[in-house]
């Protein structure tokens, strides 16, 4: 058992991270030996081909799921301690999601969406809280309308307001512009780069695309599972 706890300015360690999983041909590796340490506040973008292990890394990281070997820390806590029920409880209290397919729920409006953890966590004011956030999101508008109402643009503003509302430690995003065409997915971008800037809140996202890749801080390439370049944009 490690007794590492990663930098002491780290809000996410990775520490020899290894994942296999069974298939009919034997044991696949999807991730092999991958440590590094992110401070908090940084912006990161996981970068590789399809295939290389990007979205299984953001999995692990959440604790989504538990790598095979290694140990991986999130704001103090070793996610590879803990159950299921544990891990799910440090995601609550310190996480936040952005996907390619916005995951809202149909049945709530686009406030309510966004209420939605906030009162799961216990948020004094819930409503007032959101309300302030779908301003900061451009959306006041259409507080009151359902997914089915909204474009991808407005789902996807909607999807980061609710993964900011919280103040995560940590937001990751897999793909956030994927379903998105290039302006639209530009604006979007450039809304969690700015909602990042004015919070703590640190900011790993997984992307193909070079041009969002190059606006972050950072940026980690994986390869056949393999951490090849961790690199920092220049100041």
């Amino acid at each position: 058992m490690s007794n590492r706890s990663g930098s002491k300015d780290a809000v996410l360690t990775a520490e020899n991270v290894s994942k296999q999983v069974s298939s009919p041909e034997g044991d696949l590796t999807i991730l092999s030996d991958v440590s590094f340490d992110i401070a908090a506040g940084e912006t990161v973008a996981v970068v590789g081909a399809s295939g290389a292990g990007k979205s299984t890394l953001l999995g692990l990281l959440a604790g989504l799921d538990l790598p095979s070997e290694g140990h991986i820390w999130l704001n103090g806590s070793d996610l590879t301690a803990l159950d299921e029920d544990g891990r799910a409880a440090v995601r609550a209290a310190h996480v936040g999601f952005v996907f390619q397919s916005f995951h809202l729920v149909p049945s709530l409006n686009a406030l309510e969406n966004v209420m939605l953890p906030l009162e799961l966590a216990g948020v004094d004011e819930p409503r007032k809280v959101a309300v302030n956030i779908m301003r900061e999101v451009g959306l006041s508008e259409r507080a009151r309308h359902y997914p089915s109402q909204l474009s991808g643009g407005e789902k996807q503003r909607v999807a980061i307001a609710r993964a900011f509302a919280t103040e995560p430690a940590v937001l990751f995003a897999d793909e956030p512009t994927g379903n998105l065409d290039s302006r639209t997915g530009g604006l979007v971008m450039q809304l969690m780069f700015d909602l990042n800037r004015n919070s703590s809140t640190t900011l790993i996202l997984v992307t193909h695309d070079k041009s969002i890749a190059e606006r972050c801080q950072r940026e980690i390439a994986l390869e056949s599972g393999r951490l090849v370049s961790d690199t920092r944009a220049a100041a």
